[in-house]
């Protein structure tokens, strides 16, 4: 018999897999049962509700990527390179984590407890803070100038990882995140150092 902890990681395994059904049904407690063999009241001998669950798989979210950006931020001495690591790590993370892409999109979130969402609110607000921070010290290394808008290209480059998301989750998970990732990147890159040179206004591409 699992002991209790390998009890819940069981149960959130077998969660995170449900959410990887590409038509997204709503999961309830006895769907989540059925598929573990036992009963709703077995669940809730690890779990108060659904939604800790939910926290639980946040939980194992935040632990995963903030683990590596402090990892990152920390070997990485070059500011852009912590960018590209940074963005290539969230899009990496939801390619091999299909389940967990449909919680951090809040798709799976839907009609579950408003606090939940609004955790992963907070933690895209962190990762957008990490990215932000990485490009401050692009700016000390002279690689953007000291006075470009660093919180709005950290915002843009979060949209455009919340957008290779949404389309991997969109799709059936079958427009993967990492797609031209490379290709990618050096357009997002050329659009981090024109914020190093002259600012260009709406009629540049003229």
């Amino acid at each position: 018999m699992p002991k209790p902890g390998e009890r819940r990681l069981q149960i959130l395994q077998t969660l995170a897999e449900m959410l990887e059904t590409p038509k997204g049904e709503k999961i309830t407690t006895a769907a989540l049962a059925a598929r573990l063999e036992c009963s709703e009241a077995a669940l809730y001998r690890h779990f108060a509700s659904k939604a800790q669950m939910f926290d639980g798989l946040i939980e194992f979210i935040e632990s995963s990527l903030f683990g590596v950006i402090n990892q990152i931020a920390g070997e990485e001495t070059q500011g852009l390179r912590q960018v590209e690591h940074i963005l290539a790590l969230l899009l990496g993370f939801a390619q091999r984590n299909r389940g967990m892409t449909r919680v951090l999109i809040g798709d799976a979130l839907v009609n579950e407890n408003e606090r939940l969402q609004a955790r992963i609110n907070q933690l895209l607000e962190r990762v957008e803070a990490a990215i932000k921070q990485s490009l401050r010290v692009a700016a000390t290394q002279e690689e953007l100038a000291t006075d470009a808008d660093f919180a709005g290209l950290a915002n843009v480059l979060l949209c455009y990882v919340l957008g290779r998301w949404q389309l991997y989750a969109k799709s059936g998970f079958t427009r993967e995140p990492l797609t031209a990732w490379a290709q990618q990147w050096t357009m997002l890159y050329f659009a981090c150092l024109s914020q190093g040179k002259e600012a260009l206004g709406p009629s540049a591409a003229n």
